[in-house]
């Protein structure tokens, strides 16, 4: 279970306070992958964020009772000047896994052959993003946290094989997924939520939670 109790976030963006979210209370089940639509710029991202325990509320309460993943896209456990293994190997330490099968599982699912054994920094775009989504499929969460959808990549056989390991981790993990694109949350939540000034408005269905997004997106 993941709760937000009265939970208040809030920037200062040098002219203005920027609210994200004002004494706002929710709660993820487990089993029960929930979906978040919002605009870009509306603080979708420190969302996850706070989610993870990467940035802090200015009030209220955040209970994480269960394994919480880092988001999906987040680079941050990830040392540019490290190779594939020594970062792979990392990782598991910093969560308490076998070294040997996070670097083997990893090596295997981003394929990037003799890369893997390159400085993280040498990588391409796409390269990064295969190499962070094997980290965060070797480790195994209650919920994981994606923002703005799958990794960007053209590697079909990459695809394929995380597109199989994620869908048997939905058999019994939960996904919180953000995005601005309602199709993005299709596949994964059947519940939503809108955030939109401040607020995170829940719904019990995804196309609810899209009625609300297309009128005020589009009003």
């Amino acid at each position: 279970m993941l709760e937000f109790d009265h939970v208040s976030k809030s920037f200062w963006t040098g002219k203005q306070r920027k609210v994200i979210l004002d004494r706002v209370s929710f709660r993820v089940e487990l089993g029960n992958s929930l979906g978040i639509l919002a605009p870009n710029g509306t603080g979708k991202t420190t969302l996850i964020n706070m989610m993870a325990g990467l940035e802090k509320p200015d009030e209220g309460t955040i209970t994480r009772a269960c394994r919480i993943s880092f988001p999906l896209g987040f680079m941050g456990g990830v040392v540019n000047r490290h190779t594939g293994t020594e970062n792979a190997r990392y990782i598991a330490r910093l969560y308490g896994l076998d070294p040997d099968y996070v670097e083997a599982f990893s090596r295997w699912l981003c394929g990037i052959e003799e890369y893997f054994d390159m400085p993280v920094g040498t990588y391409s775009a796409g390269m990064r993003a295969r190499f962070n989504f094997s980290l965060l499929l070797a480790l195994d969460f209650d919920i994981y946290l994606i923002d703005e959808g799958m990794p960007s990549t053209t590697d079909v056989e990459f695809n394929r094989k995380a597109g199989a390991i994620l869908r048997e981790r939905l058999e019994r993990a939960t996904i919180v997924i953000a995005s601005h694109q309602p199709a993005t949350l299709e596949k994964f939540c059947r519940s939503a939520a809108v955030l939109r000034d401040g607020q995170l408005f829940m719904f019990d269905s995804l196309e609810e939670a899209k009625a609300l997004y297309d009128y005020q997106t589009k009003g």
